[in-house]
């Protein structure tokens, strides 16, 4: 298989932050003699020097001044503080959350600094073997899709002073040329100096430093924290670079930053996998005799909720400990044999909404809680445990999904997992056989209670292939801890890393039995698979560092067996019930989150922290047309007060509960000024990070919901009546007149679109189009062409290509024809912006025809029945959990015991039809059922049939909206065209016997719902 990769607006976005700080700058090619050295001619002992053209990136031209303006405006657009002054030789800094594709975004920002200023040489510095190796494999899984972007290939190697060749390459090629190369590599001098400072004559008596600083190069240093000590920066300077970019999640230093997409973000944008942590407190101390773990509390059979308990029971010749289900009543003291420890523990209550269970005897425990004196190797099968238990429950909810789920265990001693007996054979460690036990005890559970294909996948398994471990190793094959000393010498430890590092899709596919994975911290930087959803920390962690280090190991996106990630534009999934990434911690839930959220706090301290008038001054903020309001002091003022009224604030000015809930139920209440920038307005409160309003890490303990299966509901005549008329299925079809389209957006864009100019000096220039309809059909360029006079400097020329008809039809998915039509319809003063901006020009003149397309939908749009229906199984295939009281409510109408609601509106729409005399039965509508439109899938909310007391039944089916005048301001109009083609599908499929509406409160339901009764 082959990972996927397409374009990610995010990711764009950090791209053209850099190339947009050298704004101005020329395109040119720029070459130099290339020194190949001396060589002695074979027969008269000669010496001659060889020469050859070399190419290397052309210097900076644009003032220090321009540049600093040029970040300055960079940095405003990306929320940042503005720079004062340049750090250094042009250091730029990219916060990137781990996950989040840095070495894509880097690469093809190498791609775009080549395609704006014809820069080619690239110098990618990491810290450590493991990074480098990943970087490498990043470049070959990337390739083919840089190919058909670009049309051309990077050419990339590995620095290796045995293969000196290659820099000679590096220098003399035209193209994009990129060397890998661990710090350690360079950075060290004296009696230690490397070979690439040194005269050899295997690379004809020059040094391999003096060539490479030759080319100018761009540096781009990965992972910089761990790289810029202060000889490794003195070093970097003998490259001779001509600017350096910094990337990394936890940046020591910040200069010049001019993108940020740090942990808050990434979780907001619901770019990494959701945060789950199970922690592990021991309670009592050395000498307490009864042993109790308290796993959790599992609600699925809502009439007898029961608590999963580890205990000790006595035997004829031992003392052994076995895991039960107990309800209420149980009695620990019968069950273990009349122990004497355990008098007084009859469960007295199980609360789901505390997540405790209760003994007679007074004694309450939470989920995770281990009673009485442990070990520290139980405490670690405990862990082992958890894991395997967190493995199976998410692999068998993603199996039929195509997703292959891994499991990451880090150690502390290689001894502990892997040993060799006298002959040299591999023998267990103690983790090892804890492993295959408790794994061998869990499958049986399974084989047990279930029967389906995932059992069979897993009984295709041994245990011990399923589990391997990857470490550092010696001349004699044998796994060792890094930096062993003695005899064990280490050999390069490239070869750890195989599987993991350069086969990595390997690890993806279900044909790999490996699903389980022992490592050392050696791979705690470098290294992710898309698809860890579990990581145990076998081990202390002793830094805040490390806790996040580890984390981000499985903070990626998980992808399927085609490759394809399972991202926000996933069909029929929530991108946060598929991506969940479990901790099983060596501590508490208290402890681990507290520390790992303090280091995260620490990331995000140059945010704003308050949303005083002070905030709001000055900012700008745009609506979907691009209109651009500025918050003088008048305003500021105003929307202060707002937020005071409307108690978005506290005391000290930092933002309340109410605010984040009106939020999240799309209730925000704004001035009126403010009316037609509420996206804008909302996106700039969220630059503020207030610690503890956003859960960036939650308690897995607290899921006391493990899975939302059917009930009689689901059996009812009526739900079946009503499922059999809307499980069908339909396709539409958009019955327009083009021209009219075009004429629309003509007039649109004409009228609405507005650009901004990028750059703080006058420009003159012109702009050469290509003339034909028929040339731009084949797809030729549009040239932005610009000339820059200052008085102060001299005259500047830059020259950019741009296929903007194919970007459009990109874009809007309407023909290069009708394009073509709507770019030659346009004002010369309109296509004049493209001159001004081309990528904004480009975006918003998408959004225009985009908006334009939406309004037409509405009115000529046509849904036909296809011969295929949804399955029911999308009500029992889900991978739905919850938390009673957080996110989940008892209800008695649904067709689940337990409703799980995503807003506030949600829950009291929920609550009132559970009540309500009218309704006979609801459901939530799964996400697997969706409504195909031209501005994408839609899953609408309810399904419920109401009883009106006569033969008939009413079915309705619901989209509940917080705050429905917003659709007022839907400038877009795709929520008003998607809700619109929801009413024409649905009147499609049931000749008018299933009725939609939008609403915002069961009473607004209802009154559609009497007006259909009169």
């Amino acid at each position: 298989m082959k990972i996927k990769f397409k374009e990610q607006k995010f990711q764009l976005e950090a791209v053209q932050a850099v190339v947009d700080c050298f704004k101005g700058q020329i395109n040119e090619t720029s070459k130099f003699t290339l020194d190949r050295g001396r060589t002695k001619a074979a027969l008269k002992g000669q010496t001659f020097f060889l020469n050859e053209e070399g190419f290397r990136n052309k210097s900076i031209v644009l003032p220090d001044i321009d540049v600093l303006e040029n970040i300055e405006k960079v940095q405003l657009r990306n929320g940042l503080k503005p720079s004062d002054k340049l750090e250094g030789k042009y250091n730029l800094t990219i916060e990137m959350e781990t996950g989040t594709g840095k070495t894509y975004t880097y690469i093809r920002t190498m791609y775009e600094l080549y395609r704006a200023y014809g820069w080619s040489k690239y110098i990618i510095v990491v810290p450590s073997i493991a990074i480098r190796e990943g970087v490498y494999k990043s470049f070959q899984m990337t390739e083919e899709h840089f190919m058909d972007l670009y049309g051309t290939k990077i050419r990339y190697f590995i620095y290796n002073s045995t293969q000196l060749h290659k820099i000679d390459q590096f220098a003399s090629n035209s193209g994009i040329n990129v060397m890998i190369i661990n710090s350690q590599a360079f950075n060290a001098r004296g009696k230690d100096a490397r070979r690439i400072y040194m005269e050899l004559d295997d690379f004809a008596s020059r040094r391999p430093i003096d060539v490479i600083a030759q080319t100018n190069p761009i540096v781009i240093i990965d992972e910089p924290q761990s790289v810029e000590g202060k000889k490794t920066k003195e070093a970097l300077q003998l490259f001779n670079p001509l600017f350096t970019l910094r990337y990394s999640a936890t940046h020591k230093e910040d200069y010049n930053k001019i993108y940020r997409l740090d942990a808050l973000d990434a979780y907001n944008k619901k770019l990494v996998k959701k945060i789950k942590v199970k922690g592990i407190s021991v309670k009592g101390t050395t000498g307490t005799n009864e042993y109790i773990y308290f796993e959790g509390i599992n609600l699925n059979n809502k009439d007898k909720p029961t608590s999963k308990l580890e205990f000790e029971i006595k035997q004829k010749s031992e003392i052994k400990r076995i895991t039960r289900n107990v309800d209420e009543g149980f009695d620990l003291y019968t069950y273990s044999n009349f122990m004497e420890q355990y008098k007084g523990y009859r469960v007295a209550e199980i609360n789901g909404y505390k997540n405790t269970i209760t003994f007679t005897n007074g004694v309450t425990l939470y989920a995770g809680d281990v009673q009485g004196d442990v070990s520290d190797i139980n405490f670690r099968r405990i862990q082992i445990r958890e894991a395997i238990k967190s493995h199976f429950e998410r692999e068998r909810e993603l199996y039929n999904r195509g997703i292959k789920v891994l499991s990451l265990f880090f150690i502390d001693e290689v001894a502990k997992y892997r040993q060799y007996d006298e002959e040299g054979n591999q023998v267990n460690g103690i983790y090892g056989k804890i492993f295959e036990e408790e794994y061998m005890n869990i499958l049986n559970e399974y084989i047990t209670l279930f029967e389906d294909p995932y059992v069979r996948y897993l009984k295709s398994i041994d245990v011990k292939e399923t589990h391997n471990g990857y470490f550092s190793i010696d001349k004699e094959g044998r796994l060792v801890d890094p930096k062993t000393k003695g005899k064990e010498k280490l050999s390069d430890d490239e070869s750890a890393y195989d599987l993991i590092m350069k086969d990595k899709e390997r690890l993806l596919s279900f044909n790999e039995p490996i699903r389980f994975i022992f490592s050392h911290s050696a791979l705690r930087e470098g290294w992710d698979n898309p698809n860890v959803f579990q990581i145990c920390t076998l081990k202390h962690s002793d830094s805040t560092m490390r806790k996040r280090q580890e984390v981000g190991r499985g903070l990626r996106l998980c992808v399927n067996q085609n490759g394809e990630r399972i991202d926000g534009e996933t069909l029929g999934v929530n991108v946060h019930d598929i991506n969940v990434l479990t901790v099983i911690a060596s501590e508490s839930y208290e402890t681990f989150v507290r520390d790992l959220q303090s280091q995260i706090a620490e990331t995000l301290s140059d945010r704003p922290q308050k949303a005083n008038k002070e905030f709001f001054l000055d900012n700008v903020i745009k609506n979907a047309n691009g209109e651009e309001l500025i918050i003088d002091e008048t305003l500021a003022n105003t929307i202060y007060h707002s937020f005071i009224r409307n108690f978005y604030v506290n005391e000290d000015d930092t933002l309340t509960e109410k605010y984040y809930a009106d939020l999240e139920n799309g209730e925000i209440k704004l001035p009126e000024q403010f009316k037609n920038f509420e996206e804008g307005t909302i996106q700039l409160v969220g630059k503020i990070y207030a610690e503890g309003t956003t859960p960036l890490v939650e308690d897995a303990r607290e899921e006391n919901i493990k899975e939302l299966k059917t009930n009689e509901n689901f059996e009812k005549k009526e739900f079946k009546e009503l499922w059999e008329k809307i499980n069908v299925k339909t396709a539409y079809y958009v019955d327009f007149d083009t021209d009219e389209l075009i004429r629309n957006c003509i007039i649109a864009l004409d009228k609405d679109l507005k650009v901004s100019d990028l750059t703080y000096h006058v420009k003159t220039g012109e702009m050469e189009s290509i003339s034909s309809k028929e040339e731009l059909e084949k797809g030729e360029s549009f040239i932005a062409r610009e000339s820059e006079i200052n008085k102060d400097y001299f005259k500047i020329t830059t020259t950019l290509r741009y296929d903007l008809v194919g970007k459009l039809v990109d874009e809007t998915k309407l023909t290069r024809k009708a394009i073509v039509y709507i770019l030659k319809g346009i004002k010369p003063n309109t296509f004049y912006l493209f001159r001004k901006n081309p990528e904004e020009f480009i975006l918003k003149v998408a959004k225009i025809i985009n908006e334009q397309k939406a309004s037409m939908i509405i009115e000529h749009i046509t849904y036909n029945l296809i011969d295929e229906r949804f399955d029911a199984n999308i009500f029992t295939d889900n991978t739905l959990k919850g938390t009673l009281g957080k996110d989940t409510i008892e209800v008695k109408k649904h067709i689940y015991d337990y409703v799980r609601y995503d807003s506030d509106t949600e829950r009291k729409f929920a609550e009132a039809l559970d009540t309500s005399k009218e309704v006979v039965v609801y459901a939530k509508l799964p996400r697997g059922f969706f409504i195909p439109t031209p501005v994408g899938n839609y899953n609408p909310d309810w399904a419920i049939v109401f009883d009106e007391g006569k033969v008939r039944h009413i079915y309705f089916i619901a989209e509940t909206k917080g705050k429905l005048e917003s659709l007022e301001f839907d400038v877009r109009g795709v929520e008003r065209a998607k809700i619109h083609c929801a009413k024409e599908h649905f009147k499609k499929i049931s000749n008018g016997t299933v009725k939609y509406e939008a609403v915002d409160s069961y009473e607004m339901l209802m009154k559609e719902v009497m007006g259909e009764i009169l």
